[in-house]
């Protein structure tokens, strides 16, 4: 398992309210290699200064434990209004954060199920504006040795990411990576091992999570379970990653709730362009696995008023399983 060891992202914690350091001090006493804070709630803000950082970089340092940070966003939009938003002062922030930490990786998301609705800002539109905002901020986060890896959330797919990079004029290893999140990729209607292999050179950081899928009437429901209990074929995905020229690690993130993909809607499936026959029948495919476990009560959803009561042991488990399958696999 050279170079690959199994962290955590803080988001699957918040119901713990743990501060950073806490944080950092949970994941040694679990086992965990690393904490990715991909964002810090406005109470933690507050107090998160220059200072504090510092005592957060010499407590990993001490203890080994990997960095990466949070807080970038990369759609200059309000996700509610559609107004402008100023979204390099925030990029500046978190670089400025990342660069006091001795992070090279700040984690961007900017959220929302844009697609979801037809009165929405089309995907070439945001495309085009989000190309033009990172153009701008590529020269401040090659200034402080900074990528920003946009997570695979709901904005863009793995398509949509690479026409994005390839419109910002650059290539792995520069200002803009991927943050990998593995169980997303079903909700954006991509199987997680060939979306994983269009956007593998990419690849700097990841959100481990593992996810189901079962037929509704209205199409598709994904949801989250834990690792190891889902379709995620971890197995192909870790030998992708490993194979990578550098080092990735691998940050566990888990939730509750579900997501509702109304394929039977052209409406909504016609925003999906570049999904293809074989992909959806794939999808399909890996449905019919969800459904005989849901079936059976092996994998259930967990509401997301449910998740702080399960999330510490739930993210236990996570780890556990996930060391394990890796350490299967390259053990070979």
């Amino acid at each position: 398992m050279a170079g690959l060891r199994v962290g955590i992202d803080n988001y699957g914690l918040q119901p713990l309210g743990l501060s950073p350091l806490d944080l950092l001090r949970w994941a040694l006493d679990n086992g965990a290699a690393g904490v990715q804070f991909s964002g810090l709630s406005p109470e933690e803000n507050r107090y998160t200064d220059g200072s504090y950082l510092k005592d957060i970089t010499q407590y990993a340092a001490s203890h080994d434990l990997y960095l990466e940070w949070g807080g970038g966003q990369h759609i200059p939009l309000d996700m509610e209004s559609w107004k402008p938003k100023d979204v390099v002062s925030a990029n500046r922030k978190a670089v400025e954060e990342a660069f006091t930490l001795g992070a090279r990786i700040v984690r961007s998301c900017s959220g929302g199920l844009m697609r979801w609705n037809a009165e929405n800002p089309g995907t070439e539109t945001l495309l085009q504006l989000t190309a033009e905002s990172l153009r701008s901020q590529a020269q401040m986060f090659r200034d402080h040795g900074v990528v920003l890896a946009i997570e695979t959330h709901f904005e863009f797919t793995t398509h949509e990411l690479l026409r994005l990079f390839r419109m910002c004029d650059t290539g792995p290893g520069d200002y803009l990576g991927i943050c990998l999140d593995t169980m997303n990729l079903l909700t954006m209607l991509e199987d997680p091992v060939r979306a994983a292999e269009r956007i593998l050179p990419w690849v700097v950081s990841t959100h481990i999570k593992d996810g189901a899928l079962i037929l509704t009437d209205l199409g598709l429901r994904a949801f989250p379970v834990p690792v190891g209990s889902g379709i995620v074929d971890f197995r192909q995905i870790l030998e992708r990653i490993e194979s990578l020229p550098f080092p990735v690690n691998l940050s566990v993130e888990d939730h509750g709730g579900s997501f509702d993909l109304p394929v039977f809607d052209s409406r909504f499936l016609s925003e999906f362009p570049d999904l293809s026959l074989g992909e959806f029948v794939d999808l399909v495919r890996l449905s019919r696995v969800s459904e005989k476990a849901y079936r059976k009560a092996d994998i259930q959803i967990i509401d997301r008023n449910g998740w702080p009561s399960v999330c510490e042991e739930r993210i236990k488990h996570d780890i556990e399983s996930l060391k394990a399958i890796a350490g299967c696999l390259f053990a070979e």
